[in-house]
């Protein structure tokens, strides 16, 4: 089960939101890659870092801290990057930073023949977002809640090539109320590609449930605002996590 941390930009700094809202927001350190060696220095095998004014803007707007953290630790485990990407030669620019994977959320939702083109061109490095209220898709920084059901959307992005599917619960974002471990089971009991859950990770308790259906195809969680609060001690959940898989 990989346990991943999230590093969200706003501003230059590394903060938290709750359910998406900018104007709620917790900063938890002004230097991104000092937190990101924290986290690897802990174990991760892996980072999530969002661009929270890029999602907002359409574009990269935390470029300069991202590539910050690449310098740290991009050469020792995968970095993967969403917000504001919805062009190639973005994807590209990042790719060849030293990013491992490129997460296209609404971008995929409106364009999904821009996802499809980012799949042929760089495969094996596009995941994408989905992330939903009550199994409906949202978009716009979850500003806009779309008709389009998780599944079937998921379905049509997995024909297309996507390495995985970051399947977020927006109502228990930021949270601390627990993963929607049955709406996260039902989208990776429809797919072949690997689920990773987020959204609501609150204590070691959800990493048990988590490691128990990990193989239906939930390949990991997105460790946010839990790891930040204390609530979760993230090596001590990671070590929780090995010893469930009897790593």
């Amino acid at each position: 089960m990989l346990l991943i941390p999230a590093i969200d930009l706003k501003d230059g700094q590394c903060v938290r939101l709750r359910q998406g809202d900018m104007n709620d927001s917790t900063t938890f350190s002004e230097d991104p890659a000092a937190m990101a060696r924290r986290w690897v220095d802990a174990g991760a095998r892996r980072l999530h870092l969002v661009d929270l004014n890029g999602a907002f803007a359409g574009k990269p707007v935390n470029e300069a801290a991202i590539k910050s953290i690449i310098r740290e630790v991009g050469e020792e485990i995968p970095v993967q990057l969403g917000g504001g990407i919805r062009d190639l030669d973005t994807i590209e620019r990042y790719l060849d930073g030293g990013l491992s994977y490129i997460i296209i959320g609404t971008a995929a939702v409106k364009s999904p023949g821009f996802l499809k083109d980012a799949c042929s061109a760089f495969g094996g490095h596009i995941i994408v977002g989905l992330d939903a209220k009550d199994g409906k898709v949202a978009t716009d920084g979850w500003s806009k809640l779309t008709g389009h059901e998780v599944v079937d959307l998921a379905k049509k992005f997995e024909d297309y090539g996507v390495e995985s599917v970051i399947y977020t619960d927006i109502g228990r974002d930021g949270m601390l109320t627990g993963i929607n471990i049955d709406a996260t089971v039902k989208l990776a009991q429809a797919l072949t590609i690997p689920v990773i859950a987020s959204g609501g990770l609150s204590n070691i308790d959800d990493i048990d449930k988590l490691c128990a259906v990990e193989s239906e195809g939930v390949q990991g969680v997105i460790c946010g605002r839990a790891i930040y609060s204390g609530d979760l001690d993230f090596a001590a959940a990671l070590k929780r996590a090995d010893e469930l898989a009897g790593a």
